[in-house]
């Protein structure tokens, strides 16, 4: 609660007493709009960008944004405006990016079960490349490409079987695994592609899983990925694209290390930089995951001869991660809180009617009292793109800081928007 540690980037930063972003006072916006809200720093989500565009400058590259991490449209605006493109993983993904003027042939589309509508959505505008998860899906594709006199642009996910070494809800790359086609039988996929006469084999796809905080993983995967990329050409099939996934992780805690961006691709391009392919990337935690903080106020301070508790007024229908992850996110005080309050353990809880609303337990902090306000760190990605109206819980606003100045970026819902599109009968 020292406030030493608040990003990696410290974009998040004290003065004179008090918590800042970038150059706005947050308690200034706390007071003029209410918490809780989610706050992200725009610098902050440039130069995470701009750190994996320069660790693969030498090679040809795309990177691809990860919708799904945050798709403030805002946010994602301020992305296409650097040259990013856009991983998406349903047609409202794709809407979005579509919304803020990504161009099409900037934007791949993954996911295990895309609809009919929604690939026909992606053939019609245009995208750079469908990836195709099962073999049902690439006749599907087939099909509906061909009513549309069109030839479908793809790649093939193909599933390493590595343990990407994270939690089990985010581990994609596993053969036990429901996304994409098993390794053993990827060359027998791409042959199949081949001969389906709407469909054009463009590339290859991997994502192994999200926060990962090891390399080995992405080494290993792509090294599997490479031979296979190497024995179709043998059989004559080559492909223009190797889309590498995501999945790259943020420190959390104090001391946890994870790696760079620079490191990341040290690692990878000795593996491909001799490829005749684009490499596409596809990054949202690493982005925009440190780059926003969840502000909340404490409600009340409840001691019980177990526990004592801390109710703030954010709840698990704002920030889920915590209890359905058990992900650790560290949590300070808008201003430091000095010696004269000793330190106490506590859980940190909301107020959902559900005992896995918590953002913290058994955490030790000084001493808190009705009205201070905190901040959950490393909030930006997977936290309100994950949010929800359980309980009837308006969502929380939204505000993006650029320099200076704050702009509220998503209002929040008052409830009237918790009755929209619904019918009494």
């Amino acid at each position: 609660m020292n406030g030493k540690r608040l990003t990696v980037n410290d974009y998040f930063h004290y003065k004179g007493g008090d918590l800042y972003c970038e150059g706005v006072r947050i308690e200034e916006i706390a007071k003029e709009i209410a918490t809780p809200f989610y706050l992200y720093s725009q610098k902050s989500i440039i130069d995470n960008y701009k750190a994996f565009d320069e660790a693969f400058k030498e090679i040809d590259h795309l990177i691809c944004y990860s919708y799904k991490a945050n798709s403030n449209l805002s946010i994602c605006k301020v992305l296409r405006e650097e040259g990013s493109g856009a991983d998406v993983v349903s047609g409202g993904e794709l809407y979005k990016a579509l919304k803020v003027g990504v161009e099409p042939k900037k934007i791949v589309f993954s996911g295990v079960g895309k609809t009919a509508s929604e690939i026909k959505y992606a053939l019609k505008e245009g995208i750079l490349l469908l990836n195709v998860e099962s073999i049902p899906e690439l006749e599907l594709t087939n099909k509906i490409a061909g009513k549309l006199k069109k030839k479908a642009s793809l790649a093939l996910r193909i599933n390493p079987d590595i343990n990407p070494n994270t939690h089990p809800h985010i581990s994609t790359g596993l053969a036990k695994s429901k996304f994409g086609i098993e390794i053993s039988g990827a060359k027998e996929a791409y042959k199949k592609a081949e001969e389906l006469k709407n469909i054009e084999t463009m590339g290859i796809h991997m994502h192994i899983g999200s926060q990962i905080t090891e390399l080995e993983p992405f080494v290993d995967s792509l090294e599997k990925i490479v031979e296979l990329i190497k024995e179709l050409e043998k059989e004559g099939i080559k492909l223009r694209y190797l889309d590498i996934g995501g999945g790259l992780g943020i420190s959390y805690k104090k001391g946890e290390k994870a790696p760079t961006p620079k490191e990341f691709a040290e690692r990878l391009l000795p593996l491909i930089k001799e490829l005749k392919c684009k490499i596409i990337l596809e990054p949202g935690r690493a982005i925009v995951g440190n780059a926003g903080i969840l502000v909340t106020k404490v409600l009340y301070i409840k001691k019980t001869e177990e526990k004592n508790f801390v109710i703030v007024d954010a709840a698990m229908n704002d920030l889920i991660r915590p209890t359905l992850y058990n992900a650790y996110h560290e949590i300070i005080s808008i201003k430091p809180i000095t010696g004269h309050r000793s330190p106490i353990t506590v859980d940190i809880v909301g107020p959902v009617c559900e005992s896995g609303d918590y953002f913290a337990k058994n955490r030790e902090l000084p001493e808190l009292k009705f009205g201070d306000l905190l901040t959950i760190l490393d909030a930006g990605a997977y936290g309100f793109s994950m949010s929800s109206n359980y309980n009837a819980r308006p969502k929380v606003a939204e505000v993006l800081v650029e320099k200076d100045k704050y702009h509220i970026i998503k209002k929040r819902e008052d409830y009237e928007d918790l009755v929209r599109g619904e019918e009494l009968r």
